[in-house]
């Protein structure tokens, strides 16, 4: 009895030892084979193209359909038609270069600056003027804060004067598109463009553009302005100037007042009614 249990015990092991080396040989055989697969796979995908190509179709094609769907949201699916925003990279050197900049500077994201650069390049070329100097209006009145107003109701990136220029955004829809970066920008150009002509230079322009056209003094703005266009073309011929540790604060624009025909009122005299606002506009050249 125990000599038949013995050899049924060696029968099973012999059996069990067989199945397993049976077992390994198929498997390092479909792992050869695989291998093997794989192997041609990839020389056919690399000798054709078009095979890849399609295999990467088939591929995407494949995860898509098992990609799940997205959750229900509030949100419009245009919503990026009207987002005022591109890739600096997709940007000519030069014009990545100074939105680099501008953006370390005045802590602003460079992807919507990237926007205002390639407007202002397009604009300088269509109206002579230098794009660096659109951009440094824009630095110095409203530190690229399309939302800013000042306290006599300048309005948007270059702080135009909305009620005395309102005419000028008719087309775009009316005043309300002067807090739309692009159509501020536009109508800022346009303005100053008269502002040029009308004083004959830069400099008075961007007198009459803030202001100050019949006042003593800018308030230094024609100076910032300037000393910040130079630094934007520095930037623009590869130099990298130093950016301030805090951007400059937008410039206050003071209601101007006629220049005064009679003897100045003697002190502790009561001051005079403030003038008409729409004919301060006309004599200041307020933007």
């Amino acid at each position: 009895m125990n000599k038949a249990f013995d050899a049924t015990a060696r029968g099973l092991r012999t059996f069990v030892s067989d199945v397993a080396d049976g077992f390994f040989e198929i498997t390092h055989n479909g792992f050869a084979l695989v291998g093997l697969a794989i192997v041609f796979a990839a020389l056919a995908l690399v000798a054709r193209p078009d095979l890849r190509k399609t295999g990467e179709e088939q591929l995407m094609g494949w995860l898509e359909s098992r990609k799940p769907a997205p959750e229900a949201t509030d949100l419009e699916p245009t919503a990026i038609v009207r987002t005022t925003a591109a890739s600096p990279g997709d940007l000519p050197k030069q014009q990545a270069a100074v939105a680099y900049w501008l953006s370390k500077k005045y802590r602003v994201a460079a992807e919507p600056l990237s926007v205002l650069v390639a407007e202002a390049y397009h604009l300088g070329k269509r109206t002579k003027l230098d794009p660096t100097l659109i951009l440094a209006i824009m630095a110095v009145e409203s530190s690229f804060n399309p939302f800013a107003q000042s306290q006599v109701g300048a309005q948007g990136l270059m702080q135009v004067m909305t009620r005395v220029h309102g005419d000028k955004y008719e087309s775009a829809g009316g005043t309300l598109t002067a807090f739309d970066p692009v159509t501020n920008m536009r109508v800022g150009v346009k303005v100053l463009q008269e502002c040029i002509a009308r004083a004959g230079s830069l400099e008075g322009g961007l007198r009459y553009y803030v202001g100050a056209a019949n006042l003593d003094d800018d308030g230094g703005y024609a100076g910032k302005v300037l000393a910040e266009h130079e630094r934007l073309v520095q930037v623009a011929n590869g130099r990298n100037p130093p950016t301030m540790a805090t951007p400059a604060a937008p410039v206050v624009r003071a209601q101007a007042q006629p220049i005064p025909v009679a003897v100045p009122p003697k002190p502790q005299q009561a001051a005079e009614p403030a003038a008409d606002p729409q004919k301060v506009a006309l004599l200041s050249g307020v933007s």
